[in-house]
């Protein structure tokens, strides 16, 4: 609990700040008099930090938090730390739609939004349904993944490769995934989205535990194995993709916060949520970083969150290859 509540301050002080940081710089106390609907703001005010700022600083709390809980659900499910959304081929899913429409169709944003949220569920039902023999083992469901995830990410460069200057930039920018210019009609479905899978989440993750133990054991518990991992499976599948049509395919995220939160608490009933928190903290710290680091100009936040994440999947499977596993 404590390591939650402390990811989760880590958050809400990076967005605090991020709407105080930008092109027209407010101190503290007026973004805090903004918030707190107080007398002393004024409409300028009030326009900078709820109408442009507070959009992109609560998306990416809620995206963050989004790609951690879908991340802890795949890897648990699957029993491999190196599973997430991103690595067994659901962005890449939403990607290659959301590509198409732009190269081919010249769909605007919030056709290319729908496209990837339909992208990203079709290729988990494919992925799904191509892993199925007598039951889905994690150790196929992730093999069927990573070979989708290559065929969609060839499709995604050829249609990069035909596109016109225009375009493939266009593309390019929600390939790399941004917070960029994010609106309360984009942030409010993953809000909505979380309010709604947290709970269903939780109230599934009973059958994790038996799940881990392997589907014989499972069985043998009285555990609905299959039933089980379908439901937290297209649990997953949903978060992830409200998050990507949201933000795009931002990297490592769903990889890295559930493995920082298996190491900052022991108690498994916990993790889902501990798991959310620290996707939202990182995503938020990143998000802020990207934004300032090079101002005044601005890096797409999954350009930072890559750079940031290939080291720790580096690092992770050489742990698992000194173990000798992948969990």
């Amino acid at each position: 609990m404590v390591a939650t509540v402390a990811a989760l301050l880590v958050a809400l002080a990076a967005m605090i700040v991020s709407l105080g940081v930008g092109d027209f710089p407010m101190p503290l106390s007026d973004v805090l008099t903004v918030l707190l609907g107080g007398q002393g703001s004024t409409r300028r005010s009030a326009y900078v930090v709820l109408d442009l700022r507070l959009p992109r600083a609560l998306g990416a709390l809620a995206v963050g938090a989004a790609f951690g809980l879908s991340g802890a659900i795949v890897q648990r499910v699957v029993r491999n730390p190196l599973a997430s959304p991103d690595v067994v081929g659901i962005n890449a899913g939403a990607a290659v739609v959301a590509v198409f429409l732009v190269v081919v169709l010249g769909a605007g944003p919030h056709a290319v939004a729908l496209g990837a949220l339909a992208g990203a569920v079709a290729t988990a039902a494919a992925i799904y349904l191509l892993s199925r023999r007598r039951g889905v083992t994690g150790y196929r469901l992730v093999l069927v993944g990573i070979g989708v995830t290559a065929m969609l990410s060839s499709v995604t460069a050829y249609l990069l490769n035909i596109a016109n200057i225009y375009t493939a930039e266009q593309a390019a920018i929600w390939l790399s995934g941004s917070l960029a210019g994010r609106t309360w009609a984009q942030v409010v479905p993953v809000l909505i989205a979380l309010a709604v899978l947290l709970p269903v989440a939780l109230r599934l993750a009973g059958p994790l535990r038996a799940l881990e133990l392997g589907d014989d054991l499972a069985r043998a518990l009285g555990t609905r194995a299959e039933h089980a991992r379908a439901g937290l499976l297209l649990t997953a599948v949903a978060l992830a993709a409200v998050a990507t049509a949201a933000a795009g395919p931002i990297a490592f995220v769903a990889l890295a916060a559930p493995q920082i939160a298996r190491r900052l608490v022991r108690e498994r009933g916990l993790a889902l949520v501990t798991s959310a928190a620290v996707g939202a903290a990182l995503l938020a710290v990143a998000d802020l970083a990207a934004r300032r680091l090079l101002a005044p100009v601005e890096l797409p936040v999954g350009v930072l969150t890559t750079v940031l994440g290939a080291p720790l999947l580096v690092w992770l499977l050489a742990r698992a290859n000194h173990v000798g596993r992948t969990g």
